[in-house]
């Protein structure tokens, strides 16, 4: 296991996370998001939820959560555990090394019945998650996303829903998912961040980690757009556009997001919300580890041509070098102010460098912004002019 510590005097808390992180892959998706929910219900010691709710208590009201994230083509099943720095509780106790110890033996000693899960923990959470799949069309504009990057992806590991599907669900039961977590423990890279200010008189068990298969990122460009429309039960329409990016000087490409769709100041939403009024909302984000912009608008679906033809038009600006100071400086601004942000939260502290961890690189947050900072808007219309419409995604109502 891999461990890094992160100290910090900003938070009366200590967070820690484990994180193990395999490759993404249809055989597993679902068993990987199915898998967390079942070791979040009991361990050898502590049986049930209530069991693991006491414990919490005991430890001064300590946090726990779980879940499943996609970080370029890797699936991460992570867990985290919040407790009370050592400073503030009674009678010398360690509430850390406590807390580590309960996070460990959540996701390396789970409840074992005759060499399997418990049977009824995971129908019941076979159930909940079959719920929450079948609730995807719920939330429209997530439901939009996810579709576009199904459509953009298909066929790569991206593609894949990071809660998997139903389909693979009806074949797991407490014996198969018990062998595939006995393989993935062994298999997977696992990681440990502790948070906080005194962290440092602890001890952690020898567990064993892997080097994770490298999985680069090989997105197949046809050259043309491809454009999906799906019809649903929608009063607004929504108009998912992916880019492509280049894979070259990221910090310009985050930049060049800005500029494009990142805060009330863009282009996107001073032209196709402000000045039109066509849009409800229109923003842009950078999938940083997948080399991909998104662009999201709600929109009367009446509204389709003229809303593409302005966001194509914003492109076609940036190309031609159409950036003002005031978009450029208030585009860097709100990077920087974002950025900076990071540290205020132990959560994304963790996340920031778990991710420069995983793909091998090693800048601060200080780090970051200085070289943001050193970005110019001639680099900014030079990665304008590489990225590419890629694919085109419109959520409607039936004509």
């Amino acid at each position: 296991m891999e461990i890094t510590k992160l100290q910090t005097n900003k938070f009366k808390t200590n967070l820690c996370s484990v994180f193990l992180t395999l490759p993404l892959k249809k055989e597993t998706v679902t068993k990987n998001a199915l898998l967390v929910s079942v070791l979040r219900r009991g361990t050898k010691n502590l049986t049930t939820q209530e069991d693991i709710s006491k414990k919490l208590e005991e430890m001064y009201g300590a946090g726990f959560n779980c879940g499943v994230d996609k970080i370029g083509n890797y699936h991460v099943l992570k867990f985290y555990l919040e407790t009370l720095d050592n400073k503030y509780v009674l009678n010398n106790e360690n509430n850390l090394q406590d807390g580590i110890d309960l996070l460990l033996e959540i996701i390396f000693n789970p409840l074992i019945e005759n060499e399997a899960f418990k049977k009824e923990y995971v129908e019941q959470e076979k159930e909940n998650l079959s719920k929450m799949l079948l609730s995807r069309k719920d939330n429209k504009a997530s439901y939009a996303i996810e579709r576009l990057i199904e459509e953009m992806f298909d066929g790569e590991p991206y593609s894949l829903y990071k809660y998997g599907n139903i389909e693979d669900l009806k074949n797991i039961d407490e014996k198969n998912l018990y062998d595939y977590y006995k393989k993935i423990i062994k298999e997977s890279k696992v990681d440990l961040f502790i948070l906080g200010e005194n962290i440092e008189n602890i001890k952690i068990p020898n567990i064993k980690t892997n080097l994770l298969e490298k999985i680069d990122i090989k997105h197949f460009k046809t050259g043309k757009t491809k454009i999906v429309k799906e019809n649903l039960d929608v009063t607004q329409g929504k108009l998912i556009i992916g880019l492509n990016a280049p894979n070259t000087n990221k910090m310009a490409v985050s930049l060049f997001n800005t500029v494009l769709g990142g805060g009330a100041n863009s282009k996107l939403f001073q032209n196709v919300r402000e000045k039109e009024s066509l849009a409800y909302s229109a923003s842009s984000s950078y999938i940083r580890r997948q080399n991909t912009i998104l662009i999201k608008t709600g929109i009367e679906i009446a509204n389709y041509e003229k809303t593409l033809n302005i966001i194509k038009k914003q492109l076609e600006e940036m190309k031609n070098g159409n950036i003002s100071d005031e978009e450029f400086d208030a585009a860097k601004e709100l990077l920087i102010s974002s950025i900076s942000l990071i540290p205020e939260s132990a959560e994304d502290m963790i996340a920031f460098y778990f991710d420069q961890s995983l793909f091998e690189e090693n800048l601060t947050v200080q780090d970051y912004i200085m070289k943001l900072k050193n970005i110019t808007k001639e680099q900014i219309i030079e990665i304008a002019k590489q990225v590419t419409m890629d694919t085109i995604y419109f959520l409607k109502r039936e004509d």
